[in-house]
């Protein structure tokens, strides 16, 4: 089962950015536990700041992997251009957000993408990406 994860802006900076709220290893350190926790999957990953290159990667797997995981950061809040991309796909994303969303900012607690997912996991920290990779194997 091929599984991208598509992280994106200032999702480069965990481990670094406000450790307190995302923890204090890089995605890349995390993605290397979450590939041996599941063998059974090949898993990719790919982490944008730009948001038609998430778009272009969207578009790109969403016909050919059987699942993905997408954190937009603070796209999630207003891009509707992702939001079609992801409409516009076949490929099931899962939407994950390490903080929990709801606890932060007003502006953090509506997902313009969310909508066309078929599941939104937030606040659990990375063990959210963990809890997506579950799903998609078992769907």
């Amino acid at each position: 089962m091929k599984i991208a994860i598509i992280n994106g802006p200032n999702l480069n900076l965990l481990g670094k950015r406000e450790p307190e709220i995302y923890g204090k290893i890089s995605f890349e350190q995390y993605f290397d536990q979450l590939k041996a926790a599941f063998p059974q999957a090949d898993l990719v990953y790919y982490q944008s700041n730009v948001e038609g290159e998430l778009i272009n990667k969207l578009q790109e797997v969403g016909f050919e992997y059987d699942g993905i995981i997408f954190n937009g950061g603070a796209y999630t809040h207003y891009s509707y251009a992702i939001r079609d991309a992801i409409a516009g796909i076949q490929t099931p994303v899962v939407e994950v957000h390490i903080s929990n969303v709801y606890a932060r900012e007003e502006f953090r607690h509506k997902s313009i993408t969310g909508g066309k997912a078929v599941g939104v996991i937030t606040g659990l920290g990375m063990k959210g990406y963990d809890l997506a990779v579950r799903y998609l194997l078992e769907r």
